[in-house]
């Protein structure tokens, strides 16, 4: 035997268990996605809905929004966390915001050339009609979106990439707008619960993205725990901002005394209750998290629950684009 052999398997022993957590968290996880994941037919199945024409592109396009727009946040987000963090090495990882943000323009363009269209998917450039755009609400909305996401690209690739929050905003601002029409009931109030989602949402997992990729930047130092830990603090807020918000928004699109039979007989339904199933799973991730950063000898140990609770929220992503790309339903 090997001398230091028998430490070595003590050290790597209490991994196990908590490896063993992860995946059971992550199976059982991932059942929920098996309808959203397989895209809008499934869940349409039996509802005697019709899905509109690209409802997959249309889904796959605005969960690239969704991203876009989560990645420059978090990276926003988590440099001002930074400034409080005593001894915080100089090392910062490459920012993403221009990648993040160029990719968040060509899905805006995308969807606004569906709009320009008609909400149909164009044959070819001759469909798009973009001077139409300016026409309508919705045409307009989705230019805002194309023209925000090309501003925060170039803030972000220039000497002063904070600036790029403002445009960042103005797409967040324009896709709550989008998510209520006018002809809705008391849109206003829908678009004001969809904007602090979209804002809660966007700093909970682009912030934890950019938090573990700054821990593997700092290779271990002290100050990573006190960067988790204030990203943790913050964290439990925005969960429950996102948790009330989105039952706000469920409840006036499903009245209380329809829900449990829309959730199972309305595509939207049976996709929100898979993203509901998912939100649980995160929040038992996150809270997994917090407690290890909190009883842990090592607060970096709670790194692991948290790579899981980055990887479960991209799923709640795509599930959010697909939700938005399916027929409301009926208000009863």
């Amino acid at each position: 035997m090997k001398p230091g052999s028998g430490a070595a398997r003590a050290r790597r022993a209490p991994r196990t268990p908590g490896a063993v957590r992860v995946a059971a968290v992550l199976v059982l996880v991932a059942l929920a996605t098996l309808i959203p994941l397989l895209g809008p037919s499934p869940a349409l199945r039996g509802t005697g809905e019709a899905a509109a024409p690209g409802t997959g592109g249309i889904a796959l396009l605005r969960a690239v929004l969704f991203a876009a727009l989560s990645v420059p946040v978090g990276e926003l987000f988590v440099k001002r966390l930074m400034r409080s963090v005593p001894g915080a090495p100089p090392a910062v990882p490459r920012s993403w915001s221009t990648a993040a943000n160029s990719a968040g323009f060509l899905a805006a363009l995308g969807l606004a050339s569906v709009v320009a269209t008609g909400n149909l998917v164009p044959d070819s450039l001759a469909d798009i009609d973009v001077g139409g755009l300016y026409g309508t609400r919705d045409g307009k909305l989705a230019l805002l979106e194309v023209n925000a996401f090309l501003a925060a690209a170039l803030c972000a690739a220039s000497g002063r990439p904070g600036t790029q929050v403002w445009p960042l905003a103005a797409v967040m601002a324009a896709e709550a707008l989008r998510a209520h029409p006018a002809t809705e009931y008391s849109p206003l109030a829908g678009s004001a619960l969809t904007l602090v989602h979209l804002i809660c949402a966007s700093l909970w997992a682009g912030g934890l993205l950019q938090v573990l990729r700054t821990l593997r930047r700092w290779r271990g130092a002290e100050a990573g725990g006190a960067l988790l830990g204030r990203y943790a603090r913050v964290a439990l807020v925005l969960l429950v901002a996102i948790s009330a918000t989105g039952v706000g928004s469920s409840l006036r699109r499903m009245p209380p005394e329809t829900i449990l039979e829309q959730l199972t007989d309305t595509a939207y339904g049976r996709v929100l209750l898979a993203k509901v199933v998912l939100m649980v799973g995160v929040a038992a991730l996150a809270l997994w998290a917090r407690i290890r950063l909190a009883r842990a000898a090592d607060p970096l140990t709670a790194g692991t629950p948290a790579r899981a609770e980055v990887y479960a929220l991209g799923v709640v992503v795509a599930v959010s684009g697909l939700l938005t790309a399916l027929p409301v339903p009926i208000r009863w």
